[in-house]
């Protein structure tokens, strides 16, 4: 390996990837905002609404106040305003358009079930009538939910109790035969692929399977900064075995470089020469789904930072709380903040503080006050309220 770097310099390299500590000077707009989409190369969407819905707050985190009516005119504008349109990057995700082509091979997959789309791809061959049903529905009506199609009696249970027509339209998805034209409330409105992804990116020809791995790997590397095998394919969830070839393939190539981190078991990846530039100066409170953190091995391994979300843990087990964001400050983690946006009483309720140090510098401190206003502002919040036992010297002196 040619290079060898310290963690504090792939701590550095990862940020710089990820969008951090760039100035962003006036309003932001639709090209400052697309261009960080774009950065990042995957948005990952999450339904827990206890906040924001969590594809709202990368954007937020790096670039401050904007619109988010900007974001859904990207995602699920008008066919002129789109650039974004949705699929299984990292798990449910919205992804710029010009990465439609390369996830073309992972449609024929679902087609054909391989991999985790298997229990789908066996509805479908046990209940061709339905998807035939369903698909025409789609191509003779547009943009409809699985509620507007159910021939259930029932009402359905939780939210994985999918109706016969659910579970269609999501292989349908799967296999991209129908997309997401947009979303009322939560819930997935589908279209054929012709009436919302624009013709030109339909038009566009199709890398082999191969190629198109080796984009995406190339497109995790710019969007990691440095990054193992694992976090390489972990991005847009590749296969181990083709990934392992494939990123022999891009070492053999010189598109990307081997390098040693200091403290990593695994040898990393750089795409080109690692360049490290002076420290990066960001505050930010970070979605439980943002692409800096959704890796929890990752953060670990970059952060010293142990992070796991307890949505889904009971009350009496949890550590930290339900909705908890970690505090980013000068390359550092140094907080984890239980928040709630309680909007019937116009508040950001800040339900618990955890310090990863005893206390927090006078500048940390002030950042952290400054980033949860910073918030409940973008939100329409009128104000940040401190739950009893949250202790006013962590956030407002």
């Amino acid at each position: 390996m040619s290079d060898s770097l310290s963690i504090a310099d792939a701590r550095r390299l990862a940020l710089a990837a990820q969008g951090f500590g760039r100035t962003t000077r006036g309003k932001v707009g639709r090209r400052q905002l697309l261009n960080q989409l774009e950065r990042l190369g995957v948005v990952q969407i999450d339904s827990v609404n206890a906040l924001v819905r969590s594809h709202y707050l990368p954007a937020f985190s790096r670039l401050g106040h904007y619109a988010p009516e900007l974001l859904d005119q990207l995602a699920w504008g008008k066919p002129r305003q789109r650039a974004l349109f949705e699929y299984w990057g990292h798990e449910a995700s919205l992804l710029p358009l010009d990465v439609h082509p390369l996830l073309r091979w992972r449609m024929r997959r679902a087609a054909q079930g391989r991999g985790i789309y298997r229990q789908l791809a066996e509805f479908a061959a046990q209940r061709g009538e339905v998807i035939a049903r369903v698909l025409q529905a789609v191509r003779e009506q547009g943009a409809l939910g699985a509620g507007s199609l159910s021939s259930r009696q029932q009402r359905a249970g939780p939210w994985w109790d999918w109706s016969e027509e659910k579970h269609a339209l999501e292989w349908l998805f799967a296999a991209g035969q129908v997309t997401v034209a947009g979303r009322r409330g939560f819930e997935r409105l589908y279209d054929l692929p012709e009436r919302v992804i624009p013709a030109a990116v339909l038009a566009q020809v199709e890398p082999d399977e191969a190629e198109a791995q080796r984009r995406l790997l190339l497109r995790s590397a710019e969007a990691l900064g440095v990054a193992t095998e694992k976090d390489l394919r972990d991005y847009y969830r590749l296969d181990a075995t083709d990934c392992k070839t494939r990123l022999a393939e891009l070492v053999e190539a010189g598109e990307l470089l081997p390098v040693a981190v200091q403290g990593w078991r695994q040898p990393a990846y750089c795409r080109g020469e690692p360049r490290i530039g002076r420290r990066i100066k960001a505050s930010a409170l970070l979605s439980p789904f943002d692409s800096l953190i959704w890796a929890r091995e990752r953060t670990e391994r970059l952060f010293g930072f142990r992070y796991r979300l307890e949505i889904y843990t009971p009350v009496h087990k949890r550590v930290h709380g339900y909705y908890v964001l970690p505090f980013l400050h000068h390359e550092r983690l140094l907080a984890r903040v239980d928040l709630r946006s309680e909007r019937a009483q116009g508040r950001l309720a800040v339900h618990a503080v955890h310090l990863e140090e005893a206390v927090l510098n006078e500048e940390a401190r002030l950042a952290l006050g400054e980033s949860l206003q910073g918030l409940a502002r973008w939100l329409g919040l009128e104000q940040v309220w401190l739950a009893p036992g949250v202790a006013h010297r962590h956030l407002l002196g």
